[in-house]
Formats: structure tokens, C-alpha cells, sequence
């Protein structure tokens, strides 16, 4: 920045960027513990609550990459603000939405709009501090963006429960406004000498890729899978898109992801290891959270409130890592923290609807400081031997696979959920047969009672379910467990 702001509007456009960052992670989860409400009023089906969350993260992950460019062809503030005004926009299409699909489609733009906003704000944070307190301004910014994650269900369920789950959108419109406000009187505008290059065909096959395989998970269980010719249209979508994806990796000279980033092995494996993490972070909170309301009848507000441990725990922690010494050898801390969240979910094993509050605050409060070790020390390792000059690159597709990867775990644990629940109520209901004394005497009783009897069977069913898909997020973090041996000590230039 060659002029930059004065004290005072370096101190405003810290707070706004960091309140930026807290913002778009916060809307990602906030509406997990207001889902009940929201299903009401929006008659959503218990198999579109997915769509909530991966409607808004892969329309951040398809913008994402344009970030860069956009910013040095249309100038770093006017994309911030452009962006700022989307995002708002879409918080009261959120309010407005009287309809599932309409929600969704807000959702989209919200999310659409959120992609650059994490991105930006990490570089103007970078512009209006000094050099030596960058890497502190790097931890802090990944703080931000999970502290505005993990405080989002208990924000949620607080707001929906006691104003109404409209209010869990309008919250975040004043802060829009301050950082909207915040930008446009303090930073100078920031373009790029001459219009960068932009890949837009590695670009569009990547996204179509993205977007069509996303579709076909979420939407391949609702219309019976390759029975309907829309899951067709979606795989081969999803498979043209990264086949030509990965054909312009090999065959392009120049593309928005350099092929470069993927000769080095500590990056590959940690971009691998990361998508792992990603397929737990945001998958728990989108299990735990109905199965707590639905299943066990805590209310809204408990349950979001019971998501606080596995916050304090995670954000905590990944502070303290960043002072971790450099001796260290890395591959400690990311063992540990494997160790704890995969110990994490098998404690969630465990869970009935006998249970009290403290077996969910122990395995939250377990997995979050698993995460806190677990995501800054594959932070370091992915860049511990990559060439500084592809770490922008690098950066992005960090961040994008992680990202990826939470969106795609919450498809799978939806997937897994509604067929096991239907297998288990099956395999329930087989043994009522009407030679049990029981189940004889229900066949005589009238409707409302065998309508009741099989919601009874079919709660125990999905609690089981439910369960079963904890076990997945395990064996995902320890199917990756064993990458940990195969990185290779840091180069001393890049320590």
C-alpha cells in the first residue's frame, strides 16, 4: 500500500476486517441450532437440512479463486464493498425466504458473496500491520474465521429461541454496516498496474466439477439416485468438469492453480490431511444439533449452548499453537491432535437419549482442542517446503480444500444418515410380529397409537443412525492418520 491509512484508520480497519472474517464464518454455522424453527416456517424436509450448509459453502468455494483477479481488475476496496453488499442483500433474502427452495437460493448469494471476503480481509490485514507481526496476524485471522464457526449454534439458538429465527440473520446486518462504512472512509483503493490473468477455463472446470458432484449428493437420496435423470445430468457433470480439470493441470502452461503445488509432497499430503478436518469440523455441528433437538428433546437454546466447549476449546488452543517453538517436530502436534478427535468421536459412540448434558461438552470440548492442534500444524507443514512464490496459490487451495471438505461430509453423513435410518427401522420393526404380546395388542389399537408406536421405532432408529455416522468422521481422520510418516523435515530456508 503505498499511502497507507493513519493510526487510527489502521485500528478501524483491523477491527473491520477481523469482524469481516468473524461474520462469514459465523453465518455458516448459525443456523444449526435454529433449524426446528426454520423447518416450520419454511417446510423444509428433514433430508434438505444439509442444503443449508452446502448451499453456502460451495458457492464460496466456486467465487473463492476469483479473488485475486477480481480484486486487480476491479480495485481491492470496491470488491470488498461490492462483496459486503451482496452478503447483506442476502441476509434479508434470508428473512424474506418464505419457501425452502427460496432460502436456499439466499443462501447461494450470501455465500457467493462471502467467498472473497476472508481473503481480503487477511490481505488488508496484512497491508496495515508490520512485517514482524504477520504470522500472529495469520493465526489470528484462521481464529476469527473458527471462533465465528463455532460460536454460531450457540448465538443461534439463544436468538431463534427467544426473538425468533429471523433475528439470527438481522444480527449481522449492523456489522455489514460497519465494516461497509469502516472500508469505505479508511482504505485506499489498491489495483493491479495491469489486468492480471485469470484461468478461466481451468476455473469453470473446476467449479462445474465442484457444483455438479455437490448436486448429486445432495440431491441423489431425495430423487432415488440414478433413477431420476437429473443425478445423470449431475454425475456427468461433476465427472467432464474435473476430468478437463485434470487434463488442463497437465497439458496448460499457465493455470489458476499451478501444477507446481502439487510436485511437493508435504503440501499434497497436508492438503489431503486438511480436507479431513474439514470433513469433521462442520459435519459434527450439523449432526449434533438436530439429533439433540429431534432426537433427545433439549431445547433450542440448550443446544446451542452445549456447542460452546468444543468453541472455547478449539479457538483457544489453535492460539497457543502459533507459539508452539520451532523445534518442535511437527508431525508431534499433528498426531496429538488426530489422536484427540478421532478419540472425540468415538466417545460420541457412546451417546443415548439417557444421557444428561456432559458426555456432548466432553466429546465437543475433546474434539475442539484436537482441531486447535490438528488444523495450525498442517497450516505449517504444507508450507514448510513449498517455494514462497506459490504460496498465494498454495493458500487458496488450502483453504478451498478444507472448505470442500466440510461440505462434502455434511452430504455424506446426510446420505448415510436417512439409508441407515431406514435399514434400522426395518430391522426394528421385523421382530414386532403379532405373536409378541405387545405388538398384538397394538394391532388392535387404533390409529393415533400405531402412529405413535412407529414414531417411537423410528426415533430409536435414527438415534442409532445418527450415531453411526460419528463413527464415519472417526475412521475418516484415522484412514488419513498414517499420511503423518510420510512428511519430510522442512528445507532450513523455509523454516
Amino acid at each position: 500500500m503505498t499511502a497507507g491509512p493513519p493510526s487510527e484508520g489502521r485500528r478501524v480497519l483491523t477491527i473491520a476486517a477481523f469482524a469481516a472474517t468473524f461474520m462469514q464464518g459465523v453465518n455458516i454455522s448459525v443456523p444449526n441450532a435454529a433449524l426446528p424453527h426454520m423447518q416450520g416456517t419454511l417446510s423444509m424436509a428433514d433430508d434438505q437440512i444439509g442444503w443449508i450448509f452446502t448451499s453456502y459453502v460451495t458457492a464460496g468455494i466456486v467465487v473463492l479463486p476469483m479473488t485475486r483477479w477480481l480484486a486487480g481488475r476491479f480495485g481491492r476496496k470496491a470488491l470488498f464493498q461490492w462483496s459486503i453488499a451482496v452478503f447483506a442483500a442476502g441476509l434479508v433474502f434470508d428473512v424474506v425466504a418464505q419457501t425452502s427452495t427460496q432460502f436456499v437460493l439466499a443462501r447461494i448469494i450470501q455465500g457467493a458473496a462471502s467467498g472473497p471476503l476472508g481473503p481480503l480481509a487477511l490481505a488488508i490485514l496484512l497491508d496495515v500491520q508490520p512485517p514482524a507481526r504477520h504470522a500472529q496476524v495469520g493465526v489470528a485471522h484462521t481464529a476469527c474465521t473458527l471462533l465465528g464457526i463455532s460460536s454460531g449454534p450457540p448465538l443461534g439458538g439463544w436468538l431463534s429461541d427467544y426473538h425468533g429465527w429471523h433475528s439470527i440473520f438481522y444480527v449481522s446486518l449492523p456489522l455489514a454496516g460497519f465494516v461497509f462504512l469502516a472500508m469505505a472512509l479508511w482504505l485506499p483503493e489498491k489495483k493491479a498496474e495491469r489486468n492480471p490473468h485469470f484461468d478461466f477455463f481451468g476455473w469453470a472446470a473446476f467449479s462445474l466439477g465442484i457444483v455438479g458432484l455437490q448436486m448429486l449428493l445432495d440431491r441423489g437420496e431425495r430423487l432415488e439416485w440414478f433413477a431420476a435423470p437429473e443425478i445423470w445430468v449431475e454425475a456427468i457433470a461433476a465427472a467432464l468438469g474435473f476430468y478437463l480439470f485434470v487434463i488442463h493441470v497437465l497439458t496448460a502452461q499457465a493455470h489458476f492453480l499451478d501444477k507446481a503445488l502439487f510436485r511437493d509432497r508435504n503440501f499434497v499430503l497436508s492438503v489431503i490431511m486438511v480436507f479431513a478436518a474439514g470433513f469433521v469440523l462442520l459435519p459434527t455441528l450439523a449432526l449434533t444439533s438436530p439429533m439433540l433437538e429431534e432426537l433427545f428433546g433439549y431445547p433450542v437454546d440448550t443446544t446451542g449452548y452445549m456447542a460452546i466447549p468444543r468453541g472455547v476449546a478449539l479457538v483457544g488452543v489453535l492460539m497457543l499453537a502459533g507459539r508452539l517453538p520451532a523445534r518442535v517436530d511437527n508431525r508431534v502436534p499433528l498426531l496429538i491432535g488426530m489422536a484427540l478427535v478421532a478419540y472425540a468421536n468415538w466417545r460420541m459412540l457412546g451417546y443415548s437419549p439417557a444421557m444428561d448434558w456432559r458426555p456432548v461438552a466432553i466429546a465437543g470440548l475433546l474434539q475442539g482442542l484436537g482441531l486447535g492442534i490438528l488444523l495450525p500444524a498442517l497450516g505449517r507443514a504444507a508450507f514448510s517446503t513449498l517455494d514462497r512464490k506459490f504460496h498465494p496459490d498454495g493458500a487458496a487451495l488450502f483453504n478451498l480444500s478444507r472448505l470442500y471438505g466440510s461440505t462434502i461430509g455434511i452430504a455424506v453423513v446426510q446420505i448415510f444418515f436417512y439409508g441407515n435410518t431406514q435399514a434400522m427401522h426395518l430391522a426394528l420393526a421385523k421382530d414386532l410380529t403379532p405373536y409378541r404380546a405387545a405388538a398384538h395388542g397394538l394391532a388392535q389399537a387404533a390409529g393415533p397409537t400405531l402412529a405413535r408406536f412407529n414414531e417411537m421405532v423410528t426415533g430409536q432408529a435414527a438415534t442409532v443412525a445418527i450415531i453411526g455416522q460419528f463413527k464415519i468422521l472417526m475412521l475418516a481422520v484415522l484412514a488419513v492418520s498414517p499420511l503423518v510418516a510420510l512428511l519430510r523435515a522442512p528445507r532450513s530456508a523455509n523454516r
